[in-house]
């Protein structure tokens, strides 16, 4: 009986094929009703005591062994379909590899530039109060400033509106922070503009900040300088006075671009010149708004609009491209 056992033992292990009519075969030869091991099973009475024991081993190994093979027979029988069915070595199907936006790819640039000398990134809420938005940078109510930033305004008395600058950001830096300390402040801004190829309601700023002892113009006109240089690979810059109500004096930057071809020529009007930039020294009235001693603190601060900088790198004539979500533009930046 126990040579039985073995033989069958034997032949469950030598088995080897995965066709279906044979496996059938093979699982009713030892699984079905009148199969092998339900007759072992009956037999089992019929053991002498003392040897029981053994018996009972020997069944359920051939029974784990059958298992076993059935298990192994699936698994390749699943195998062989999938290779029938499916070519492995042809090419996968395409994947579309995503990009940054280029308003990002160049927002991140100007922030790397910056964070090589020491500026930190700060930031802010996009709905703003009066105070931070206008009143504590020497704009108060009725100021004509306020008429070259129209505005949504989302709620009055008390005013609430969305921001036209991130020099809210460094408002509530300042209320926050004792000096020293650079800070960049990025993000979206809102002005009610008619849109066209060269303004949009909705664009980006980066401003910066720098105050401390004994911060001058030289330091600003400095730090430019090395921001165009890294950016443009231009360093020819030239700073035109302008207003601006929360910094004395004030300037406008340009960089000198150069004539070498036509595009050039149409870009600076025939000059040359290029203007990237407002800047100038925080008004001591900034200063003293946000509780910081104008005697003893000064600094500077600039702002530049992203979406302008990325068009004179990219020469991208119509600033709505960027919100319009053209894959036949943004797959361009794919390499960058």
């Amino acid at each position: 009986m126990f040579e039985k056992i073995d033989e069958y033992l034997q032949e469950v292990a030598a088995y080897n094929s995965v066709g279906k009519d044979e496996t059938e075969q093979f699982r009713l030869k030892f699984n079905g009703k009148k199969g092998i091991l339900n007759d072992l099973f009956e037999k089992f009475k019929e053991v002498p005591n003392d040897q029981k024991k053994e018996y009972g081993q020997k069944i359920n190994a051939l029974k784990q062994a059958v298992a076993a093979k059935l298990e192994d027979i699936k698994n390749a029988a699943e195998t062989t379909v999938l290779t029938e069915k499916e070519d492995l070595t042809r090419p996968a199907f395409p994947l579309e590899l995503g990009t940054r936006h280029p308003i990002s790819i160049v927002k991140n640039r100007i922030i790397e530039i910056f964070k090589s000398i020491g500026f930190a990134v700060a930031d802010g809420p996009e709905i703003e109060d009066d105070w931070h938005n206008f009143s504590a940078l020497n704009m108060p109510e009725y100021h004509p400033a306020r008429d070259m930033q129209d505005t949504f305004f989302i709620e009055k008395n008390p005013d609430w509106l969305l921001r036209t600058h991130t020099s809210s950001v460094q408002i509530r830096y300042m209320e926050n922070n004792e000096p020293p300390f650079r800070i960049l402040s990025p993000g979206r801004v809102f002005r009610n503009e008619a849109v066209s190829s060269r303004s949009h309601c909705i664009f980006h700023q980066i401003e910066g900040l720098y105050i401390d002892e004994k911060v001058s113009f030289a330091d600003l006109k400095q730090t430019i300088q090395f921001f165009t240089t890294e950016l443009f690979g231009k360093s020819k810059i030239r700073m035109r006075p302008s207003y601006f109500p929360f910094t004395e004096p004030s300037a406008e930057v340009d960089v000198y671009w150069g004539l070498n071809s036509e595009t050039d020529y149409r870009i600076t009007k025939g000059t040359g010149w290029l203007e990237i930039m407002g800047c100038g020294m925080v008004d001591p009235a900034v200063l003293k708004n946000v509780n910081i001693d104008p005697d003893k603190y000064s600094g500077y601060a600039f702002g530049m609009g992203i979406e302008r900088i990325v068009m004179l790198l990219y020469q991208m004539s119509d600033i709505r491209m960027f919100f319009e979500n053209d894959k036949r533009m943004l797959e361009q930046f794919k390499s960058l």
